[in-house]
């Protein structure tokens, strides 16, 4: 039960972040359903390779470059799901700062 009330707060957060962000867009619930669990899975196996291969940009900035990264995902994740599109690389690393501010304060409500 939690895992699916976890799914259902996440794609909520891809919802919200849509309505906040411009050229961050999701075309229904269900969209935002699928992108969760691609964004989960990018998360998983993608950012990890990201940031070992970003080491030495990351340490240089001081951790900021993290947010490039968090946006790439994002991008990546957009490429593969039709109906989950992200028009420029800003607002794919402003969506991921408010993406993970949203989910937090909407995981820390409900789950």
């Amino acid at each position: 039960m939690t895992f699916l009330l976890k799914w259902l707060v996440s794609a909520l957060s891809v919802i919200i972040t849509s309505k906040v962000i411009p050229g961050f867009e999701v075309d229904s619930f269900f969209t935002a359903m699928i992108a969760a669990v691609v964004i989960g899975l990018a998360n998983a196996i993608i950012w990890p390779i990201l940031f070992i291969f970003t080491l030495p940009i990351n340490i240089v900035t001081l951790g900021l470059f993290t947010f490039v990264i968090n946006g790439a995902v994002l991008k990546i994740a957009a490429a593969f799901l039709p109906g989950f599109t992200i028009v420029t690389w800003g607002a794919a690393i402003l969506a991921s700062i408010v993406l993970s501010l949203v989910s937090m304060a909407l995981h820390y409500a409900f789950v």
